[in-house]
């Protein structure tokens, strides 16, 4: 799952200061600010970021505590408010450890601040907010406190409140980057051998384009069958027909799985610009990305048929040379020089999907 990004801007500084933080912010793909109450508006026009204050014209209202009464008192007025709550809790003791574990149970965000950034508390924390409806965050400094804070328990803090003050506007980038470094997911790539290859008549193919470049050896894992899944090349290759497309991978027939991130698969059928699916590489590593553009055209199709300790998946390709999968050395191969016997990359998983969540069920796709 995914970590969020939060950046405090909200200090003394002047405007023009804090700009320039907010704006980084921004750039750098934050998902919120710590504003003050006179700069929601202000953010607001610098871009699409949500904002965080004491005023109720931001998207989430903002409470501190630093003792125990001023915890119980923001739970008190966080039940009367419709607005996202967000409190938070300056951990100096086990009381404040525990009134901040109340909390969880009623506030919509709970933001963990320790003296000289402590781990315990926050792994005290963690364990005791996991059954809560509560998303817990944690302050941190630069970008070596917030993998810390996300790694855990294993589970980690659901985001990070950055401070760059001291660290500066860099620091933004750097922790918003590790977070995505650890979020990336893995998968276990096998070469499975194909079986059979044949025409299929013709089929509503999808283009997906996607707001990334990708590089040779990367591509999208697609299939027939939510058990086992093809990776499917980029567009990455020039050839004497066409220029190459970076962006986007040719995937197959409507009908299709595509595997998304947290562990779901959509529909081929059902993206649309906007969503998120994986860019998966040779050696099983992904990272999001989002859909641009969605091109569904009809074209002849192609079966292709492969096998892995007795255990077949298929795929509908369109039948063109533009259309790579990927071998077992991790170099694109054409589907027209594709060969019965030929071994290529697949993604084999048990068990079933259900609205493309995985379920331990027993499941037959022929």
């Amino acid at each position: 799952m995914s970590k969020e990004v939060w950046v405090k801007a909200d200090w003394s500084e002047p405007w023009e200061e804090r700009k320039k933080f907010i704006t980084s912010a921004l750039e750098a793909g934050a998902e919120a600010v710590i504003v003050p109450n006179e700069d929601v508006e202000k953010t607001r026009k610098l871009g699409n970021i949500e904002t965080i204050s004491k005023s109720e014209e931001s998207d989430f209202f903002l409470r501190e505590a630093s003792n125990v009464e001023e915890v119980e008192d923001a739970i008190s007025k966080s039940q009367k408010s419709d607005k996202k709550s967000v409190l938070l809790v300056e951990v100096s003791g086990k009381e404040m450890e525990k009134a901040a574990a109340r909390a969880g149970n009623q506030v919509d965000y709970l933001i963990m601040i320790a003296q000289d950034w402590k781990v315990i508390p926050l792994e005290n924390l963690i364990a005791e907010l996991q059954t809560t409806h509560a998303q817990l965050f944690t302050g941190v400094k630069n970008a070596r406190e917030a993998k810390t804070a996300v790694e855990t328990l294993e589970v980690g803090a659901d985001g990070v409140l950055l401070d760059p003050k001291i660290g500066g506007i860099e620091e933004i980038r750097k922790t918003r980057e590790v977070l995505e470094e650890l979020g990336q997911e893995k998968f276990e790539l096998v070469c499975g051998k194909i079986t059979k290859i044949e025409t299929a008549g013709m089929g509503d193919r999808v283009c997906v384009d996607t707001a990334s470049l990708m590089k040779v050896g990367e591509g999208m894992l697609v299939g027939s069958q939510s058990n086992g899944l093809f990776l499917v090349h980029s567009e990455t290759l020039e050839s004497e027909y066409v220029e190459a497309r970076p962006f986007r991978v040719n995937a197959g027939a409507v009908h299709a799985y595509i595997r998304a991130p947290g562990g779901k698969t959509r529909y081929l059928s059902e993206l649309e610009s906007g969503d998120k699916i994986l860019i998966v590489n040779s050696e099983g590593g992904a990272s999001a990305a989002t859909v641009g553009r969605v091109k569904i055209e009809k074209r002849p199709m192609l079966l292709i048929e492969a096998e892995y300790e007795k255990r077949k998946i298929k795929t509908l390709l369109q039948n063109a040379e533009t259309i790579n999968l990927v071998n077992k050395n991790g170099d694109p191969i054409s589907i027209s020089d594709l060969e019965v016997g030929d071994e290529i990359l697949i993604n084999l998983q048990e068990g079933g999907r259900h609205f493309g969540v995985q379920v331990e069920e027993t499941l037959l796709e022929r």
